[in-house]
């Protein structure tokens, strides 16, 4: 069985691509070849596993997720990206850039003063929404799997400085 869902940013988010912009960005988006935003499915793996065990199912957490140097586990976690017809409309107007902005942060020190060299700017995406699957789910899981992704309210880098908030919305079973 599969499960199909939405995540609906409320704010600016940022998954890294572990690349600068030379000068510019000192930490820039994960995009496509299309030069659109996406978010891993190793990415969205690892913070429903973490639900996941919050849950306290070890059962599910093995089977779905696998055991570490043991087994992979049986779900497919796939990238969630952009529906075809917003990836299509974007491209075909040239409208990539307009999906990104920036946003700086400086480190305050004791005395209350900004931390000289401590000026970072990253890349955010603006809220938008992403669809993606997980494969292979036993029966056995699927409410498991849907509790687990339901309790993801922040995704990305600076999660806990405000970016990043999300909701997993429309959560369908497929055969």
């Amino acid at each position: 069985m599969d499960l199909q869902y939405k995540i609906i940013f409320l704010d600016y988010w940022h998954t890294s691509s572990g690349l600068s912009a030379g000068a510019k960005l000192d930490s820039s988006v994960v995009k496509d070849s299309d030069n659109l935003p996406y978010l891993s499915g190793k990415t969205i793996k690892g913070l429903v596993r973490e639900m996941a065990e919050l849950l306290g199912s070890n059962d599910f957490v093995d089977s779905c997720f696998g055991r570490e140097g043991i087994d992979m586990g049986e779900c497919y976690f796939s990238n969630a990206s952009l529906d075809n017809t917003t990836k299509d409309e974007i491209v075909s107007n040239n409208l990539q850039d307009n999906l990104y902005d920036t946003v700086a942060s400086t480190k305050i020190g004791d005395n209350g003063v900004a931390v000289d060299d401590s000026l970072r700017e990253i890349e955010v995406v603006i809220p938008i929404t992403l669809e993606g699957y997980i494969d292979d789910v036993s029966d056995e899981y699927q409410e498991d799997l849907i509790k687990a992704l339901k309790m993801i309210k922040r995704v990305g880098l600076n999660r806990n400085r405000g970016l990043g908030r999300c909701e997993f919305k429309d959560i369908k079973c497929k055969n």
